[in-house]
Formats: structure tokens, C-alpha cells, sequence
């Protein structure tokens, strides 16, 4: 079946567990996953002061991370992640337990799953895509100046994801 994202094995899963599924809602549903960040999804990624990375190794070894920001000069946080440009996503590597859990599996497997979240307004935004480590001086140190590296991500798919089950969070 053609005309939607969703691998056989997403497919196979999507007619098993679910009684009224078609393939034409696979269908319908597979175009609302995009390939290019639009101006309201960066804004709201951009707005995040976290989000959640899922990496993993050669072998299919799964890690998920919590990736937060720090205050810039004014006080105020710094963006999570930056759109750079619509099929293009950065964010920064701080220090921290030094244990490079994220960083060594996107050595290994560039493939990365990100989930930015308000809680607020239970909004959920996904983005999938293949990610690159930046070191030394690049256009994203002026906006993280105290992070060590900044990690690229080629957006491969985007979507507004279900806000059932996000808890409201003031």
C-alpha cells in the first residue's frame, strides 16, 4: 500500500489492534505526517523548554533522554531546539553525567525520535529524523554559548501527535 509513512510491520500492528481500521484511514492518517517543519510547529518547538529524544545503538538498544536548556544572559531560558530551516532541527549538548548515552548511539545509529510536549495545553509535537554531532564554533553557538557540541537533526517526518493522556499541567 502506497500514499502513507507507516512500515509492514506498523501496518500489521494498525489492522490487528484496531477493529474499525481501513486502509483508506492509514491513508488519511499518513497525510498528516509531513517531511518539513511549518511555521506553527516551529514555533512551538521552539517555545519547548524540553523535550524527549529516543536513540539507540547498532543493535536496536533503546535510550531515552530528557533534554532541557539553561537561562541565557537575560535570565530567561534559552530555546530547547532551533528550527533552522524547515528540514532542519538543532538542539544543544550540555554537560552532564558524562555518560554520552544519546550522543554514542547517534555515532553508532543516526536514527533519533524526538517528542516536545506543553503540558499546559496538552500539546504533543513528534519529529523523526537523522541527526548529525556539530563540534567546535558553528551558527548555533551564539544562540547555546555554554554547550559543549550541538546535535543536527535532518527531519525525515513531523506531526501533531493525540493529546489524549498528557496530563494538564499549569
Amino acid at each position: 500500500m502506497s500514499g502513507h509513512p507507516f512500515h509492514r510491520d506498523e501496518l500489521v500492528a494498525q489492522h490487528r489492534f484496531n477493529d474499525d481500521w481501513s486502509d483508506a484511514r492509514a491513508v488519511r492518517l499518513g497525510r498528516l505526517i509531513g517531511n518539513a517543519i511549518n511555521d506553527e510547529q516551529a514555533l512551538f518547538i521552539e517555545g519547548c523548554p524540553f523535550f524527549f529524544l529516543a536513540t539507540a545503538d547498532a543493535d536496536g538498544h533503546c535510550d531515552c533522554s530528557y533534554k532541557g536548556t539553561e537561562p541565557g544572559a537575560n535570565g530567561r531560558l534559552l530555546a530547547a531546539a532551533w528550527v533552522a530551516a524547515p528540514q532542519r532541527l538543532l538542539f544543544p549538548d550540555y554537560a552532564g553525567n558524562r555518560m554520552f548515552n544519546s550522543l554514542g548511539n547517534i555515532l553508532a545509529n543516526p536514527h533519533v525520535g524526538m517528542i516536545f510536549i506543553d503540558f499546559s495545553t496538552q500539546t504533543r509535537l513528534r519529529v523523526n529524523g537523522t541527526a548529525t554531532v556539530l563540534e567546535g564554533n558553528g551558527e548555533w553557538r551564539e544562540r547555546w554559548p555554554t554547550a559543549a557540541r550541538a546535535i543536527e537533526v535532518g527531519v525525515v517526518q513531523v506531526y501533531w501527535n493525540c493529546s489524549q493522556r498528557i496530563p494538564r499541567q499549569p
